[in-house]
C-alpha cells in the first residue's frame, strides 16, 4: 500500500445524492468536461456540474443520442469522440485545444463491463482499450489545459477492480479471455492511472483520483444477459429489481465523482481511491468485498503501467 487510504469523516455516505455533495459550492464560471456524461451516472454528473453553474463538455460516441439526453441543459455542448480509437481521441482533444481554453474538472466517466471479446486497433482487448488507454491517450493531449486549469482529474474506476491486476504476462488475454477479469484489469488501470497522474501532476496544482460509484443499474450492463443479472440476483424474470437496496440510484451513483471533483474536504489530497463519498480503507481479505486492493493502489505498478500507456498510446505529457 502506497497511498493514504484513510477515511476522512466527509459527513456524506451510500446514499448522498451528487446534488447534495455539491450544495452550497458554486462552480460558476468552471468548465468540466465528462466523458460518458449523456448516460447513467455520467448523465447525473453532467446534470448536477450545470446546476452548481459549471460549463460541461460532453464527449459522445453517440452524438445524436447524446443531443437528445442534453436537449434543454444549459451552458452544455458535446462533441465527438471515441476512446477506443486513438485518432478520434487525437481529433477531439486537438479540436478542444483550438478553443484556447481551460479545463478546471475533468471527469473520465465513460465505460463498458463484460462485453464480449472484441479486439480493436492492433489487437487491444477492447475494455483496457476504452476503459483505460482511450482516457490515458485524452488526459495526456489535454494536459495544457488540464494544467491551465489547475483542477482535478476524477477516474472512475469499480469495486470491479478486485476482479483482477495488471495482467503483465497476457494483458491482452491471447490465453484465454475471461469478461469479468478483463473489466477487473480495466479498472485497476482507472486506478492506478490516477496514482502516477497525481504524482506526477500535483506539483503542477493538478490533483487525480479514482473511486468507486457503487453498484447502480444503468446502460453500463448492456452486454450482460438478463439469465445472467437473474443468476446473480439482481432481477426476478420480469425485469424488476430484486434488492433496491443493493443497488444505488444514478444520483447516488454520481455523487462520489462529483465528490471527487468539487469538495475542498479533498484540498491537499490526491492519488487516492474513493467510495461513498469518502477515501476508501484497504480491502481486507478475510472481509467483505469493499476498500481498494493494494496492487490498485501500488506506486510502482502505477510507474510502470504509464511507461506501458504512453508507448502503447504514443503520448505521454510529461516526457522529458
Amino acid at each position: 500500500m502506497t497511498t493514504p487510504q484513510k477515511p476522512i469523516g466527509s459527513g456524506f455516505g451510500a446514499h448522498s445524492t451528487a446534488d447534495e455533495v455539491l450544495d452550497g459550492i458554486d462552480l460558476t464560471g468552471k468548465l468540466a468536461l465528462v466523458t460518458g456524461g449523456y448516460s447513467g451516472i455520467g448523465l447525473e454528473t453532467t446534470r448536477s456540474l450545470v446546476k452548481a453553474g459549471a460549463n460541461v463538455v460532453v464527449p459522445a460516441r453517440r452524438p445524436e443520442t447524446a443531443r437528445e439526453a442534453l436537449a434543454g441543459l444549459p451552458g452544455v455542448e458535446f462533441d465527438e469522440l471515441d476512446l477506443a480509437d486513438l485518432d478520434s481521441v487525437r481529433a477531439f482533444a486537438d479540436r478542444f485545444l483550438a478553443t484556447g481554453r481551460d479545463l478546471d474538472i475533468v471527469i473520465d466517466s465513460a465505460g463498458i463491463m463484460a462485453c464480449p471479446e472484441t479486439r480493436v486497433g492492433p489487437g487491444w482487448e477492447l475494455q483496457f482499450a476504452t476503459n483505460h488507454l482511450g482516457h490515458f491517450a485524452l488526459v495526456n493531449r489535454l494536459w495544457p489545459a488540464i494544467e491551465r486549469g489547475r483542477g482535478r482529474v476524477v477516474s472512475v474506476s469499480s469495486g470491479g477492480h478486485h476482479n483482477s491486476p495488471i495482467r503483465w504476462d497476457d494483458l491482452w488475454f491471447e490465453q484465454g479471455y475471461d469478461k469479468w477479469q478483463a473489466y477487473g484489469q480495466a479498472k485497476t488501470a482507472n486506478v492506478l492511472f490516477a496514482v502516477q497522474l497525481d504524482a506526477l501532476a500535483r506539483d503542477r496544482g493538478v490533483r487525480a483520483f479514482a473511486l468507486h460509484p457503487g453498484g447502480i443499474l444503468t446502460p453500463l450492463q448492456r452486454h450482460l444477459e438478463k439469465s445472467e443479472m437473474i443468476e446473480r440476483g439482481w432481477i426476478d424474470e420480469d425485469g424488476k429489481v430484486l434488492n433496491p437496496g443493493m443497488f444505488k440510484s444514478p444520483q447516488e451513483g454520481a455523487a462520489t465523482q462529483v465528490w471527487a471533483a468539487t469538495s475542498p474536504q479533498l484540498d491537499g489530497l490526491g492519488g487516492v481511491y474513493l467510495e461513498d463519498c469518502d477515501i476508501a480503507e484497504p480491502a481486507r481479505a478475510d472481509g467483505p468485498r469493499g476498500g481498494v486492493r493494494d496492487y490498485a493502489v501500488d506506486s510502482e505498478q502505477a510507474a510502470r503501467l504509464w511507461a506501458l500507456s504512453a508507448e502503447l498510446t504514443g503520448v505521454d505529457a510529461f516526457a522529458a
